[in-house]
């Protein structure tokens, strides 16, 4: 039992695979406990030689515009650019050509490289871009794509329909998740309420954990979850929230669509959800996923004892029934497992006075100040 941060007592859930250290340290620095299970993961391009050989015809046939859609993946360019010898050709060329950016991390990428974007999307979307274009007139220019490991192929295609010629070229891809059993373990957590959020960055992320879902048999299930809103479902902007939008669902989007932004919307929201607290003899008592916090002190609970504290506090100090008990008890078949249930929270908690007895009645919560009967 310690004290801890703002999130004690939390459990959060992480899909991402790119920048995941940087979450998971500040998410543990306020205090919770983090579940990294990536859904996807980016894998390099197999064969460099391909890359290679695209980036010579990039130089050898500039072209008229260059769209960069991940700040990693062009990184990721002129650095095998560099290992082969053509990151200043490839420079050269880029600064001749009409540099667009997806959003303001590749904008960032680009600058770093010692370039100026010409325009950027205030959406952080492809299709923006490619609205742009459109817009401009594309007909008879040269078009490179950076693409982003999921690229939509009618965005390239609505290109060529106004009349470009487009390019596509491929630093990085995603890949299956590196752990499909650690995946299904965060589902089913989600889908059972034992972690507090779970944190997308990405939108092929958000669709493969809802993808490994449905090949699991937990779809409907996890869809439920995140509609009640039992779990903390947040995306670090509304690209990434896409695959949730179109199921109806109300994702957490922060206004700023950045990770630090995330990281504060999802510690402030999880701060000052009181739904599932309340002020007892003993300090206020917080039910979290995996935990409970009492007066600031983190009580890790199995998932019988916290059923039993959570109903309690539910009930705001009123009696509950011992069948009550028993029905919210996962796996319990009889009212001597909740008097075994709450003997192990009274435990867990180290306040036996917290849970008392009601005689042939049932249980309650002390809720008045210490020391004044009842």
């Amino acid at each position: 039992m310690t004290r801890t941060g703002p999130l004690s007592g939390c459990t959060i859930a992480i899909s991402a695979h790119r920048r995941a250290e940087d979450l998971i340290a500040s998410f543990e620095r306020r205090g919770a406990k983090v579940l990294h299970a990536p859904t996807l993961q980016i894998v390099p391009v197999a064969d460099d030689h391909a890359l290679i050989e695209a980036t010579r015809r990039v130089i050898a046939n500039p072209p008229d515009d260059v769209v960069v859609t991940t700040a990693v993946g062009f990184r990721g360019w002129i650095e095998a650019a560099d290992t082969a010898g053509l990151a200043a050709e490839l420079l050269g060329t880029l600064e001749q050509s009409r540099i667009l950016a997806r959003g303001p991390k590749a904008r960032g990428a680009i600058r770093a490289a010692g370039l100026v974007e010409h325009w950027s999307a205030r959406s952080e979307t492809t299709a923006e871009v490619v609205e742009w274009l459109r817009e401009q007139g594309v007909d008879g220019r040269k078009i490179v794509v950076q693409l982003h490991g999921l690229s939509d192929p009618a965005l390239q295609e609505a290109l060529r329909s106004a009349g470009a010629s487009v390019r596509g070229l491929e630093v990085y891809r995603w890949g299956p998740a590196p752990d499909p059993a650690l995946v299904e373990r965060m589902i089913s957590q989600v889908c059972g309420g034992t972690v507090d959020a779970v944190v997308h960055t990405s939108a092929p992320g958000a669709q493969a954990m809802l993808d490994a879902a449905a090949l699991t048999g937990q779809y409907d299930e996890l869809v439920a979850s995140l509609r009640t809103g039992r779990v903390l479902n947040a995306c670090v902007g509304p690209v990434t929230a896409g695959p949730f939008v179109a199921l109806g669902l109300e994702p957490l989007v922060p206004d700023r669509f950045r990770l630090g932004a995330l990281i504060r919307i999802v510690t402030d929201r999880l701060t000052d959800d009181n739904a599932r607290s309340i002020e007892t003899a003993f300090g206020q008592l917080v039910i979290r996923g995996g935990a409970a916090v009492l007066d600031g002190v983190v009580l890790p609970l199995g998932p019988g004892p916290r059923a039993v504290l959570a109903a309690l506090v539910a009930a705001g100090g009123d009696v509950v029934s011992r069948p009550e008990l028993l029905a919210v008890l996962p796996g319990a078949e009889d009212v001597h497992a909740v008097e075994v249930t709450v003997n192990r929270l009274r435990t867990a908690v180290g306040r036996p006075e917290l849970v008392r007895t009601v005689v042939r009645r049932g249980y309650r919560l002390a809720v008045e100040p210490a020391g004044v009967p009842t």
